[in-house]
């Protein structure tokens, strides 16, 4: 997994499948939600997301009351995010066909 970062822009490459992978989204999200209350999520090609993110995600929509967008190349992600309830509350869209 690959992440880069443009203002409040995380763009994530790769699958997000480990712990590992959790911990460095999470530190990047955390830097930027010092600064400002939304973060765009661009995830370019990832099938699926690990809990770990999912609830660290809902957490700071619901409790934290930050603005979470997510943009996900896989159609799949959009279904797996419906499937979960969680495509208005993270404002799942697909992008790039």
């Amino acid at each position: 997994m690959k992440i880069d970062i443009s203002g409040n822009r995380i763009i994530i490459a790769g699958n997000i499948k480990s712990i590992v992978d959790f911990q460095n989204i999470k530190k990047e999200i955390d830097i930027i939600v010092t600064s400002s209350q939304s973060v765009t999520i661009e995830i370019v090609d990832s099938l699926s997301i690990i809990s770990s993110v999912i609830g660290y995600l809902n957490k700071l929509v619901l409790k934290d009351g930050i603005d979470i967008s997510i943009k996900a190349g896989s159609q799949q992600l959009i279904e797996l995010l419906d499937d979960l309830d969680l495509t208005t509350t993270l404002k799942a869209t697909r992008i790039w066909s």
